[in-house]
């Protein structure tokens, strides 16, 4: 499950309520997949694509997204950090990024436009994301650099960063913690209370 961390304070967000309240008045959509069963580990593209096709299917018809992929960013990619150093930077893009993750962990830096301070969101298995277009933000792998996801677009070609020029993204380091690390500090993380019936 994604953990929030906004790193000007010691708050962490780790339940999907909460973190779904905290995202939406800035325009960022999440959600929870089932992972568990759909597919093998290393799958291919194409029976990925099928075994989620419902859910994909339905974020094309309510976002106008045309294509699907799989991308597969592992340690052994040829010019895996030039790569990286594409999206580690503060940049836009002209459309929504849409990202459901099946292995692997990475992080999302947020950089509102209302003021508000800049938040990571850490994402891994089961988690899906979608960054709307204009929003300013950055993009890392976790510690493992390793990361495989299905992406959605609204052109065939994707889309290329457009970068603000601001150097804000040197500033904060791409660490992915866990709930482990983050309990083991003190960090208080905000879940919300279960009821059993």
């Amino acid at each position: 499950m994604a953990y929030i961390r906004i790193p000007s304070s010691t708050r962490v967000i780790a339940d999907v309520p909460n973190i779904c309240s905290f995202l939406q008045p800035h325009g960022i959509h999440y959600d929870r997949w089932q992972v568990a069963g759909r597919t093998g580990r290393d799958a291919s593209e194409e029976e990925i694509l099928e075994a989620y096709a419902p859910e994909v299917e339905a974020l094309k018809e309510r976002g106008g997204y045309i294509t699907a992929d799989v991308v597969n960013v592992t340690p052994d990619v040829p010019n895996l950090q030039e790569m990286l150093n594409r999206f580690n930077q503060e940049h836009r893009h002209a459309e929504d990024e849409v990202r459901f993750i099946l292995k692997g962990r990475g992080i999302f830096y947020i950089h509102p436009e209302n003021g508000d301070p800049v938040f990571s969101i850490e994402v891994e298995e089961g988690d899906l994301i979608n960054v709307p277009a204009g929003m300013k933000h950055w993009f890392d792998l976790c510690a493992d650099r390793t990361i495989r996801a299905i992406r959605l677009f609204r052109e065939k070609a994707g889309w290329t960063p457009l970068y603000t020029g601001d150097a804000i993204a040197s500033g904060y380091q791409p660490l992915c913690f866990g709930p482990n690390y983050l309990v083991s500090k003190g960090i208080r993380i905000e879940q919300g209370a279960s009821i059993a019936a």
